[in-house]
């Protein structure tokens, strides 16, 4: 595995992705769900954090949505599987497969 030297803030790669930065904390908040390792915290003081993903990271979640997102189908239930806030797993599905 190569030494990494750059990460992704979330909130980047949810611009990077055209996506919603809420879907990809949703997405990331059990760490099963990305390979160990492509996401980092990074302390930005003695209680603060924020959410990094790696270039795998980033591109492994970039797969994850391109699949999920192929018909109406497969984006509910990957939503359903992924997002345990009812509220956002709505707004979410209100959006149409890309």
């Amino acid at each position: 595995m190569a030494t990494i030297t750059h990460v992704h803030t979330l909130a980047y790669a949810a611009e990077m992705l055209g996506e919603d930065v809420e879907l990809l904390q949703a997405i990331i908040w059990s760490g099963d769900n990305l390979t160990y390792g492509s996401i980092i915290s990074v302390y930005t003081g003695p209680d603060e954090t924020i959410t990094a993903l790696t270039d795998d990271g980033v591109d492994k979640l970039s797969d994850m949505l391109r699949e999920a997102r192929r018909t109406t189908q497969t984006w509910h239930g990957f939503l359903d599987a992924f997002v345990g806030d009812p509220e956002l797993a709505t707004r979410f599905k209100a959006q149409p497969p890309r």
